[in-house]
């Protein structure tokens, strides 16, 4: 895949994702591809892909924005950092507006999407949201539990 035409499949995975359009969205991906989101978990397959932007983003956010700066792209692998701003629908967050960051990695296979994965400040949103301390304390937790489950991450720490 070349600079361009990832770039063209970033505008047109986001322009779905704004406009709440699960099919367009899950379009991007491979039939089996997986997509890892730090909120809702992992959704392997164009129908869950598209269940999880559809039945789970866009009923907890609207207004929903999200680009993809700086993409760079190396055969089947690419790299982008993005923002993205939403209004909570959530009903004790109604209303409140995030802006978070992130920095997303692209396993591609004939020109789709076969996995995609993305590190977020989640804690930035959630003080955005004025999510309370000791239930921000549970979330990360978890989180961490996730990084230091990873095949990776256990590699990762098991080398001296």
């Amino acid at each position: 895949m070349t600079g361009p035409e990832f770039a063209a499949l970033l505008a047109r995975m986001t322009r779905a994702a704004e406009a709440g359009d699960g099919a367009g969205f899950a379009a991007c991906f491979t039939e089996d591809g997986v997509y890892h989101d730090y909120i809702y978990g992992d959704h392997a397959g164009r129908a869950a892909i598209a269940d999880m932007l559809m039945n789970y983003f866009h009923r907890d956010a609207t207004n929903y924005r999200w680009t993809f700066f700086e993409p760079v792209v190396n055969g089947d692998l690419g790299y982008a950092w993005s923002l993205s701003a939403f209004e909570s629908t959530v009903p004790e967050f109604r209303g409140k507006r995030v802006v978070i960051d992130g920095m997303s990695r692209f396993r591609l296979r004939d020109g789709l999407i076969a996995d995609y994965a993305e590190s977020v400040n989640g804690g930035v949103a959630m003080a955005q949201l004025g999510v309370q301390p000791e239930r921000m304390s549970k979330v990360m937790a978890k989180w961490a539990g996730w990084l230091r489950g990873r095949p990776e991450t256990t590699a990762y720490l098991a080398r001296k």
